[in-house]
C-alpha cells in the first residue's frame, strides 16, 4: 500500500502589490518565496503550491480587497484548502509563538505555524451577490459618513457670518450630491437583493423587526450574508465583537465587564441604530430594556445587551426562514434569565 504523501502547511501573508508565501512539510525545508499579487501570480502560487500533486492547507489574513481575489483563486484550486484568519488572531499568535518583529516574511513564517499547529476551519467563499452587496454597502457607509463631516462643517460655517457665503454654497452642494450618491448606490444594493432568493428571502425578515428599517436591513444583510454557515450564535456574537470579556484575578481585580470588540466593526455600527429603535417600538425588546435597567444596568449597558440579544434572534430568524416573532424572543429572556 503506498504511502500517503505528507500534507503541506502554507503561510500567506498580502500586501496591495506583493503575496509573500512561506511552505513546509514533514518531509520538506522551509521554502519562501514571493509573488506578485495579480491573478497571474494566483495562478503560478496555486501551481507551486500543489507541485508534485501535494495537497497543501494555506492560511492567510483578513485584509479586505487584496486577499478576496487571491482567496478566491486558492480556494477554487484542486488539492488546495484555504483559511482566512482573523488579523487580531493572527496577531495574538505570532505573540504566543515569542515573534517581536513584523515583516512581510515573518507574518508568513506565523500563519504558516498556524496552519501547522492550529484546528484547521476551512473558508467558505461567499457568493457573488453577498460580497457584491458588501461592497455597496460599505461604499454607502463611507458617504454617509462623509455627508455627516460636511453637515457639520455647514453647521459651524453658519456659526460664522463673517465668512465667505461661497463656501456654503459648495458645502451644501456637497451634502446634495453626497445624497444623491447614497441613493444611487442603496438602489443598486436593492436590485442586488432582489436578483438572488435567499438574500430577498432574509431581507425580508431583517425588516419584520420593529427598529430595522430599509438601509439598516440592508447594511445588516450585507455583513450578515459573507458569514460562515457553519458558525454557531455564540461564533456570530464573537465575529461581531459583541461577546463579554469578564476579568477576575484574585478577590480585589474585578473591573466592570466589557465586550470584546474583536470582531467585525461594521457589523456592530449596523446593530447600535436597530436595538436603539426597537427599544422604542418593538415591545419585547422594550421588556428586555426595562429588565436590564431595573437591575441598575447603566444605559449604554442596556443598549449593548440588547443588540448581542437582536443578534440572537436575528441568528434565528434566518436559519429557520422565519419572520420575527415578540413572543419567541421573550420566551428566549425569560430562559437567559
Amino acid at each position: 500500500m503506498a504511502k500517503e504523501t505528507p500534507q503541506r502547511s502554507v503561510g500567506v501573508d498580502v500586501s496591495a502589490r506583493w503575496v509573500d508565501v512561506e511552505r513546509a512539510a514533514t518531509d520538506e525545508a522551509v521554502v519562501r518565496r514571493q509573488w506578485p499579487n495579480t491573478a497571474a501570480g494566483h495562478r503560478q502560487l496555486a501551481r507551486w503550491l500543489t507541485s508534485g500533486g501535494r495537497r497543501a492547507r494555506v492560511v492567510l489574513e483578513a485584509t479586505g480587497v487584496y486577499s478576496l481575489d487571491l482567496a478566491l483563486a486558492l480556494q477554487r484550486t484542486a488539492r488546495l484548502e484555504v483559511m482566512v484568519l482573523n488579523p487580531r488572531v493572527s496577531h495574538d499568535f505570532a505573540r504566543a509563538c515569542g515573534q517581536r518583529a513584523r515583516t512581510d516574511a515573518s507574518a508568513a513564517t506565523a500563519l504558516r505555524e498556524y496552519a501547522a499547529r492550529m484546528p484547521f476551519v476551512a473558508w467558505e467563499a461567499p457568493s457573488t451577490a453577498a460580497l457584491g452587496l458588501r461592497a455597496v454597502m460599505r461604499r454607502v457607509a463611507a458617504l454617509v459618513a462623509m455627508r455627516v463631516q460636511e453637515q457639520n462643517r455647514l453647521h459651524a460655517l453658519d456659526a460664522a457670518a463673517a465668512l465667505p457665503a461661497v463656501v456654503r454654497v459648495d458645502v451644501r452642494e456637497q451634502i446634495q450630491a453626497l445624497g444623491r450618491r447614497i441613493a444611487r448606490l442603496e438602489r443598486e444594493a436593492r436590485a442586488v437583493v432582489e436578483s438572488a432568493a435567499d438574500l430577498r428571502a432574509a431581507y425580508a425578515h431583517l425588516r419584520s423587526v420593529r427598529g430595522i428599517g430599509q438601509r439598516s436591513a440592508l447594511a445588516l444583510l450585507s455583513e450578515l450574508a459573507v458569514v460562515p454557515r457553519q458558525l454557531s450564535v455564540r461564533q456570530w456574537v464573537a465575529h461581531a465583537g459583541l461577546d463579554p470579556r469578564p476579568i477576575r484575578s484574585g478577590s480585589s481585580v474585578h473591573p466592570p465587564v466589557r465586550i470584546s470588540k474583536r470582531g467585525n466593526v461594521h457589523l456592530r455600527r449596523h446593530l447600535f441604530m436597530p436595538a436603539l429603535v426597537a427599544v422604542r417600538r418593538e415591545p419585547a425588546v422594550q421588556r428586555l430594556a426595562t429588565q436590564l435597567a431595573a437591575r441598575g444596568k447603566a444605559p449604554l449597558q442596556v443598549l449593548v445587551a440588547v443588540m448581542r440579544k437582536l443578534l440572537h434572534a436575528i441568528y434565528g430568524m434566518l436559519k429557520t426562514d422565519r419572520d420575527f416573532d415578540g413572543e419567541k424572543f421573550r420566551q428566549s429572556v425569560a430562559t437567559a434569565d
